[in-house]
């Protein structure tokens, strides 16, 4: 009995409880963010689509319908999982759910683009064996409110195909199946998507989740895609190139890896000229880690490979074009840079477009690109330990300072950020070599000065380009229009005055808020105004007439000339009588 009293007063161990999962087992938070974000980046413009869907395709909107459900449910489970092996499995649900939205985009909006068509068009010149570049094709582009056009400072449309030529080799394919216009939206589609796994399949198994969300969960690349564009073609083979990119040649050896890099290089900068732009900042990279890693010359000997391996790429894909017609494709694959395409875009040149009356030295927007891509690559040689990891953004800068800064230049490479940003560690160039500049001292004076010193020259050129004032003063004597509300501008008459030393030929268009009208045309007035000289013209709108949609809003005259290449504006003043009808209603 004593024994049964003293066994009951002993205290009893808890039952045994199931071990918490190992620590390391769990994912980390920063892991559940980009995929929770990836998540709902899904919801971006799906709704929008969805409305559309149920219109014309039940059972689209019905399958997207089923996506929302599929972003929910990926939600909760994003929130909740517990092992870094479950929330891979959401990842690749993610990826799963973005592929079908943009296939679902694409079956409901596939109309394509100016890029698209020229593409297109390119690809069944390829097929029919005909030539490709310096072709007109101005048929395309019969209903401009469909199709835009790109108009150029002359006051003409560029109407032929001004890339290289690996987008129409790989669109023909499709061209002979499908024999429609609309083929190089499928490859553009196609180019996307193959994108997106690549960079999910190459990215840290923690960031993947990345690839759908900045490729397709926010809808804009997934739009160029649908649209056709070129670009998103090189995009597709620069993501193997710049993953890790510091690592290739390891060793003073390249590999099946590093050839397969190289061939890559090569293919991106036969799809589209933006390429071209980022590989000399990947060079002077490479070369930099390999010299600090096996000194001067098998560095040097590492990138010649690579640059060799990359130019008989490109020549191989360019080969026929440079035997068949070697003038005109030169001059096609050098269009986007000489065309003298209208200013437009997001960067510095609204100063001149939007802010003041206009430049006349609108070319030193250009210098100043210029200059600041030459600077740049500079700094990057200079301070590639500091600079290396941003080598995959630095090259778009130089767009901001160009007469054509439309952010898609570098809207459009923004997946190799995240490529970078997951892939290219500080680290990675914490041996690399970079020049001594011993004539300066102290390590952030040293990087300020001698960046101040490279890029005064793109800024002072700004300068020059934003404050030189436009070269002719517009003074508008007459608003004539057409209809009793008098919204239909039938005819503009003017005076124009000419303040330079130089003879100007002007083309005028209108515009309001961005972007501007089709060219005008001139019923009466000289071809060119004479230095200090003045003129009167009188201009008629497209389609003869030109209608004030919102008299509320600004409406500006624009005179261009290509050479020199200037702008000059001033306000039309829109008739009391419409604005009056306006408010009345």
């Amino acid at each position: 009995m004593e024994e049964m009293l003293q066994a009951s007063t002993t205290p009893q161990a808890p039952p045994p409880t199931e071990a918490p999962p190992p620590l390391a087992a769990a994912p980390p938070q920063w892991h559940r963010g980009i995929t929770v974000l990836a998540v709902i980046s899904m919801f971006i413009g799906t709704r929008s689509m969805w409305t559309h869907a149920m219109a014309i395709n039940p059972f689209v909107a019905g399958l997207i319908s089923v996506c929302y459900a599929a972003i929910l449910v990926l939600g909760v489970l994003t929130l909740t999982v517990r092992s870094r092996k479950s929330l891979g499995r959401v990842d690749l649900a993610v990826l799963i759910l973005a592929i079908t939205l943009a296939v679902c985009a694409y079956v409901l909006s596939h109309t394509g683009s100016d890029e698209s068509v020229l593409t297109s068009q390119a690809a069944r010149e390829i097929v029919s064996g005909h030539a490709v570049y310096g072709q007109p094709w101005p048929w395309l582009f019969n209903n401009p409110n469909i199709i835009a056009v790109t108009p150029t400072m002359s006051g003409g449309t560029d109407y032929t195909y001004g890339y290289p030529p690996l987008a129409p080799l790989l669109t023909a394919p499709v061209y002979l199946v499908t024999h429609s216009m609309l083929s190089a939206t499928v490859v553009g589609t196609v180019a996307i998507i193959a994108a997106t796994i690549a960079l999910w399949v190459m990215l840290p198994a923690p960031w993947r989740s990345a690839a759908p969300a900045v490729c397709l969960g926010f809808g804009t690349l997934a739009s160029y895609g649908r649209l056709g564009y070129p670009a998103i073609v090189a995009l597709a083979f620069l993501i193997p190139v710049v993953i890790r990119w510091p690592a290739i040649g390891a060793g003073g050896r390249l590999g099946r890896p590093g050839i397969a890099r190289a061939i890559c290089l090569g293919a991106a900068c036969a799809a589209q000229q933006l390429p071209w732009f980022l590989t000399p900042f990947l060079l002077v990279g490479i070369y930099a880690v390999r010299r600090g890693e096996l000194g001067a010359r098998p560095a040097l000997a590492v990138v010649a490979r690579l640059a060799g391996i990359a130019a008989a790429t490109w020549l191989a894909i360019n080969a026929y074009f440079i035997v068949t017609e070697p003038s005109t494709w030169l001059g096609g694959i050098a269009l986007p840079l000489t065309q003298g395409a209208l200013i437009h875009g997001q960067g510095l040149v609204d100063i001149s477009f939007y802010f003041t009356n206009g430049s006349g030295r609108l070319d030193f927007y250009s210098y100043s690109s210029s200059l600041l891509l030459l600077g740049l690559i500079a700094l990057s040689v200079l301070f590639i330990r500091r600079l290396g990891p941003a080598a995959t953004v630095l090259p778009w800068c130089a767009f901001y300072f160009a007469t054509r800064s439309q952010d898609g230049y570098y809207l459009m490479m923004t997946p190799l950020w995240v490529a970078a940003a997951a892939t290219v560690p500080s680290s990675a160039f914490a041996s690399a070599w970079q020049p001594r500049l011993s004539a300066i001292r102290g390590r952030t004076p040293r990087l300020a000065a001698v960046t101040a010193a490279v890029l005064t020259p793109a800024t002072a050129c700004v300068a020059i380009a934003a404050f030189s004032g436009p070269p002719l003063h517009l003074d508008i004597t007459a608003v004539h229009t057409k209809d009793r509300a008098h919204r239909k501008i039938s005819t503009l008459t003017f005076y124009a005055a000419n303040s330079t030393g130089s003879a100007l030929t002007p083309h005028f268009a209108v515009s309001t808020g961005q972007g501007t009208s089709a060219f005008w045309t001139v019923l009466n007035g000289p071809t060119a105004i004479p230095a200090h000289g003045k003129a009167r013209y009188v201009l008629q709108p497209p389609g003869r007439s030109y209608l004030i949609a919102n008299p509320g809003k600004r409406l500006r005259l624009r005179v261009f000339t290509p050479t020199p290449m200037t702008i000059s504006s001033t306000d039309i003043p829109v008739p009391a009588a419409a604005l009056k009808a306006a408010a009345g209603k």
